[in-house]
């Protein structure tokens, strides 16, 4: 039989088949996937071969194959810096919920992420959410994160999960694809996944006021049919991002607005650091594209891990070292 695993929990998969029939199933033995060292072979989203078994009266299923993937969402596995976690496979797009505050959402979390996604070429649009809640500063903040990633092809919307604000635009692009929605815990991707679809009533929590970080509610990943022609993947909160296996030549071409001019440096090889006649750096310099994008760059390219930031004004040269 074929299906599509729905609902992962390290040991058992849920497995939708072709005829619309859920399964329990299990892997037998070692599986792994040629050329992915990771710590779950099989993810929401992935296409299987399954054999039933029956025990009595309980039948369950026992994954043999997964079929080719059209793309995945990987990261750097938290525990173990050398293999990675497949977060979903088979992915339409994605919404990256971003919140100014309770929890901040930093631009190198932002901008690791849209990396990754672009590599595997998935579409991902931005949603800075809980905007009922913010100050004059706040929402300036937002003006400033969406001109910088609107000017660079991103979609971006504002929307307010519990006023129902611009969710219609939300389910609007998720018609007919397999959508999933990603960021930081607390940032309110149950709630606008309730408000996209309200029977599915996943459970949500109240921000942790010590810390200004949510409280996990999600705990593995799992995929929903929906009422309008839609599938959504919710996921757990992710703190961190490490971007997996980019050659540093091919880095640039993942920011789109290095790549756009690429063809106008000096040499082909220009990684944008010290290389003389760059046309990025000289853009920099006339303040065409981003600070806070090439802070993140010269992050990943140096294998550095998250840091901080929203912004920065101010360029000091010793981080070009």
């Amino acid at each position: 039989m074929t299906g599509i695993v729905y609902k992962s929990t390290g040991s058992w998969y849920q497995v939708k088949s072709t005829e619309g029939d859920f399964y329990k199933c299990r892997i037998k033995g070692k599986f792994r996937i040629k050329g992915i060292k990771s710590t779950n072979p099989i993810a929401v989203g992935d296409n299987v071969v399954f054999d039933i078994e029956k025990k009595g009266d309980e039948e369950t299923g026992v994954i043999k194959k997964i079929l080719d993937r059209d793309n995945f969402i990987v990261r750097k596995s938290v525990n173990l810096s050398k293999q990675t976690h497949i977060i979903a496979a088979n992915v339409d797009q994605v919404f990256l919920l971003i919140t100014i505050n309770n929890p901040p959402t930093f631009t190198t979390f932002i901008d690791r992420f849209l990396v990754s996604t672009r590599a595997y070429r998935i579409d991902t649009v931005l949603v800075f959410n809980k905007i009922d809640s913010y100050e004059i500063e706040e929402r300036a903040e937002i003006l400033y994160l969406k001109d910088i990633y609107q000017a660079i092809g991103y979609t971006c919307i504002e929307v307010s999960a519990t006023e129902n604000k611009n969710v219609d635009q939300v389910k609007e692009l998720m018609l007919g694809k397999t959508s999933m929605f990603v960021g930081h815990s607390g940032v309110g991707k149950s709630t606008l996944v309730n408000a996209v679809e309200p029977t599915l009533d996943l459970k949500t929590k109240e921000i942790s006021d010590q810390h200004s970080q949510g409280k996990h509610t999600t705990t593995f990943a799992e995929m929903f049919d929906l009422s309008f022609n839609a599938k959504i993947i919710d996921t757990p909160g992710i703190k961190g991002f490490g971007v997996v296996d980019i050659d540093k030549y091919e880095l640039g071409d993942y920011f789109p607005e290095f790549f756009a001019l690429k063809q106008d440096c000096k040499f082909n090889n220009c990684i944008h650091t010290k290389e003389p006649q760059c046309a990025v750096k000289d853009a920099l310099e006339n303040e065409e594209i981003s600070w806070s994008r090439y802070k993140s760059y010269l992050q990943i390219l140096n294998g550095e891990e998250e840091k901080e930031h929203f912004r920065t004004d101010v360029w000091n040269e010793e981080d070009n070292e």
